[in-house]
């Protein structure tokens, strides 16, 4: 079985980029905006200052209005970066 993946800190680049770092120590900037573009429910973290009130829940990365990315997804993307800079 694989291990669950979690999101265990998460901090403010710039734009929509968050620095996250998983429970494997994984870390990785992940540029939130492909989402803000594509799904209108996240149409409110276009607003830079409510982009950065983001938390954590215990898996992920949130926003008050429930907007989240699955740990799996965010994780794909960040082993993805490791890959091409390797």
């Amino acid at each position: 079985m694989k291990d669950l993946i979690l999101v265990e800190s998460a901090r403010y680049v710039s734009n929509h980029t968050l620095e996250l770092i998983f429970n494997d120590d994984v870390k990785a900037e992940i540029d939130f905006s492909i989402w803000i573009k594509k799904y209108p429910f996240f149409k409110p973290l276009e607003n830079i200052d409510y982009f950065k009130n983001f938390s954590l829940d215990g898996w992920t990365v949130v926003w008050e209005n429930g907007a989240d990315i699955a740990p799996e997804t965010l994780y794909e993307i960040a082993t993805k970066q490791q890959q091409q800079a390797a």
